[in-house]
């Protein structure tokens, strides 16, 4: 039995190295990286039985997903693999200022946006999981991939399994006015809403500050819990980092200053901290550790949170900047 069952897509990554604009890079640095796979493999280095379900393509690159999130312990015995269809990538040039960092997605096609509801045994994967999490990435993929989702949660919801949903707007993938028409259907269903205040803005015109915006999530959808992570950032690798957590009551944690060495997948690290402490310990908790983990994930390159149980709960009580000898 798993304490959280993640769905979604992972891709390949290459980062370019020294601050270069692809175009003039002659090498490349090759890692994987994918919302949900991202928040599974934070909650299974801080010590919980975690899963990833996805479609992968049987080829090496496929193999190179599953082998790296295997290392960090996630299971990923329910994954679908085909012959068919491909594995998607996406670069990312680092930038400084003037220049923002850029990511460039190579993803139509892939595996996953042919899943289908009965491509996954969703009783079984989630028989006895205590959360299952998904973002609004999944359901942009592909019609099918909205289908799989809703089928997902809905077989969550007939086990008692809670619902964990990082909202992820992504511009990209689908237009606000498709967003909102999916996540509207969805959004009742889910106990814990992780977002940004700018994405519920975005997709549902949701407006005032942070806390205002939690409220008026938590009043038009009914969740338990809506997080909002809160991002300054005054200059391209400078930046403040805190959050907040609507549910009987608003809960904070500090604000912590950042050098952001690699802010890709540093959301997906809150959520891995959050559904640790809410599972250990409260919403209180949840906030701490995911505030804690987050800032922890901005301090290195790649989308994986590289992090310890240990380091994660010091940084909770106190934000050292001496050498650790």
């Amino acid at each position: 039995m798993y304490d959280v069952v993640c769905f979604g897509e992972a891709m390949v990554r290459f980062s370019c190295f020294n601050f270069e604009r692809l175009e003039q890079a002659n090498a490349l640095r090759i890692t994987v990286g994918g919302s949900e796979l991202n928040s599974a493999v934070g909650l299974a280095r801080l010590g919980l039985q975690s899963a990833w379900v996805s479609k992968l393509t049987t080829n090496p690159l496929g193999r190179f997903i599953t082998t790296n999130a295997k290392a960090h312990g996630v299971d990923c015995q329910h994954v679908v693999w085909t012959r068919d269809h491909r594995i998607g990538l996406y670069f990312l040039e680092a930038g400084a200022n003037p220049r923002a960092s850029q990511v460039i997605y190579d993803r139509k096609g892939s595996a996953i946006a042919s899943i289908t509801p009965g491509d996954v045994n969703w009783e079984e994967v989630l028989s006895g999981a205590k959360v299952f999490h998904v973002s609004g990435i999944t359901p942009a993929l592909s019609a099918s991939c909205r289908d799989t989702t809703a089928a997902a949660i809905a077989a969550a919801r007939r086990l008692g399994c809670q619902v964990s949903f990082d909202l992820n707007f992504r511009a990209r993938l689908w237009s606000a006015d498709e967003a909102r028409a999916c996540l509207s259907a969805l959004l009742p269903q889910v106990n814990v809403l992780i977002s940004t205040s700018d994405d519920l803005e975005v997709v549902f015109g949701f407006k005032g500050d942070e806390g205002e915006v939690a409220g008026q999530a938590k009043d038009a959808f009914g969740n338990d819990i809506v997080a909002i992570t809160i991002r300054k950032a005054p200059t391209v690798l400078h930046g403040y980092w805190s959050s907040l957590a609507l549910a009987d009551r608003i809960y904070t944690g500090r604000v912590t200053e950042l050098e952001l060495v690699d802010r890709v997948g540093s959301g997906d690290a809150y959520t891995a901290g959050f559904l640790y402490g809410y599972l250990t310990g409260g919403v209180q908790k949840a906030v701490d550790f995911g505030d804690a983990i987050s800032v922890l994930k901005h301090s290195f390159p790649g989308d994986f949170a590289y992090v310890t149980l240990e380091e994660v709960e010091s940084l909770t009580r106190a934000v050292p900047t001496k050498i650790q000898r």
